[in-house]
């Protein structure tokens, strides 16, 4: 109970994916603040020992069997596996610090629904980010915010966090990277309340990650279109009419600096029109 006010504070789940983690676990878990209520390793079949690692670092650490394969599959096994008010989704390689959780915790308390880290806000940054998946990041980020009429400034940025109801209506059902993606336009069009705060990257501590660039834009991409045509959602997206205009120019400052075969508005622009 916070005892100047008499609201009682959030009960924190921090849901941390892994698959062969073992090297990277211990300092993820080190980062973490006091007072969080439990920490769920959702583990992809490690065969690394990750999981001792971490029972033997947090004993009381819960750990989930993944069902299936892929980070967007592991995260809905995590929300789904929650008992807290809050849920933080953190990476276990180390690139994100457990100790900017508060801030977060912060963001939804002052009334949003769910908060989405940003590398490129002041205060937030990375060291990890490569030109191309830098520019890949912009092209994407600035297709999301016209069709879908959001002001993101980071869309596939795996620290987020939100109010465990909510996030459960997501109804999260994709299985890869593009989770970060269909979790941020659900909620725009679900009407969520989103706030971005500042949040800094590092590169992975230990090992090789399962990130693919050219592999993964592509399915980012795919969801973007495939989220727009899904109109279950209560709020109105514009029709492809209306945002092809708009969307080619969001991402032709950069088609010139992309390598060739990698010309992302002509890949964006033909499968809106398919």
């Amino acid at each position: 109970m916070d005892a100047e006010n008499g609201r009682r504070e959030p009960r924190i789940s921090v849901v941390i994916p892994t698959r062969n983690e073992a090297r990277n676990i211990a300092p993820v878990l080190a980062t973490l603040p006091d007072d969080i209520y439990e920490v769920l390793l959702v583990d992809g079949g490690s065969t690394d020992g990750t999981v001792d690692t971490a029972l033997e670092i947090m004993p009381d650490i819960r750990v989930v069997t993944q069902p299936g394969t892929g980070k967007g599959d592991a995260l809905a096994a995590g929300i789904a596996a929650c008992s807290g008010d809050v849920v933080v989704m953190l990476d276990a390689d180390g690139s994100a610090n457990g100790a900017e959780i508060p801030r977060f915790v912060d963001a939804l308390l002052a009334g949003a629904d769910l908060a989405k880290g940003s590398r490129f806000m002041d205060g937030g940054g990375s060291t990890d980010l490569t030109r191309l998946r830098r520019l890949g990041n912009r092209v994407l980020c600035g297709l999301v915010n016209v069709v879908y009429q959001t002001r993101y400034s980071d869309l596939c940025y795996g620290y987020n966090a939100g109010w465990l109801a909510p996030l459960r209506r997501l109804e999260l059902d994709c299985s890869g990277f593009e989770v970060e993606t269909v979790m941020s336009i659900r909620s725009a069009k679900s009407g969520l309340r989103i706030t971005e705060v500042p949040s800094f990257e590092t590169p992975r501590l230990f090992g090789e990650s399962n990130l693919r660039t050219f592999r993964d834009g592509w399915r980012v991409l795919r969801a973007i279109v495939r989220e727009r045509r899904d109109t279950s959602a209560k709020r109105a997206i514009p029709s492809v009419g209306d945002v092809l205009p708009d969307a080619a120019a969001a991402v032709a400052p950069v088609v010139d600096v992309l390598p060739d075969g990698v010309a992302v508005a002509v890949a964006v622009a033909s499968t809106l029109e398919a």
